[in-house]
């Protein structure tokens, strides 16, 4: 069965995109859809500079999530617990626990007795309207946002990668210290 590349099986290739399999200089590449083609080298430079700001967004979402996963986790560990009848309290619980340990503590002179209890497991946090919504947003946005960059970096264009590049050097040159390295 012999048949002819331009005919490509019935499809119509006067719209199709070029995929470049090696890295290239070209001002005039696509990116993100045909109508976003930069004609003349300001285009390009607008082009550029959109994937640097989106870099910075990137880390920027970044580091508000880790911020808000903190915040979360600080206002969990302040909520104040309601004892329940038939159940004992937390400090009865932690005194009989097996693996609490009374120890003395001293700071400055002052001595305290306290209880070091070991954690054997970690629970799950409870689903929580005024936080799961939100982290959920977050994430959905990260990804949204990584995405979108990778799909730049994928147009094999050097001017592209190294503005995704910078972008996330700048991102993580102003707000690196707030999240851990997880992406």
């Amino acid at each position: 069965m012999d048949m002819d590349m331009g005919d490509m099986g019935g499809m119509d290739m006067s719209h199709a995109s070029v995929m470049h399999m090696v890295f290239q200089n070209s001002v005039t590449t696509s990116l993100y859809s045909d109508s976003w083609t930069p004609k003349t080298a300001g285009a390009y430079a607008g082009t550029i500079i959109f994937l640097i700001i989106l870099g910075v967004v990137f880390r920027l979402l970044l580091a508000g999530k880790a911020l808000a996963e903190e915040r979360w986790l600080n206002a969990e560990m302040k909520r104040r617990y309601v004892v329940v009848q038939g159940k004992l309290p937390v400090a009865e619980q932690v005194s009989s626990d097996s693996l609490s340990k009374k120890m003395t503590l001293t700071e400055n002179g002052v001595e305290e007795n306290v209880v070091v209890v070991q954690k054997t497991k970690t629970q799950p946090r409870p689903w929580r309207m005024s936080v799961d919504p939100v982290r959920a947003i977050l994430d959905t946005c990260i990804a949204g946002v990584s995405y979108l960059l990778m799909l730049a970096v994928m147009t094999m264009n050097v001017g592209y990668f190294i503005a995704v590049l910078g972008g996330t050097f700048i991102g993580s040159l102003l707000v690196g210290r707030f999240y851990s390295s997880e992406h």
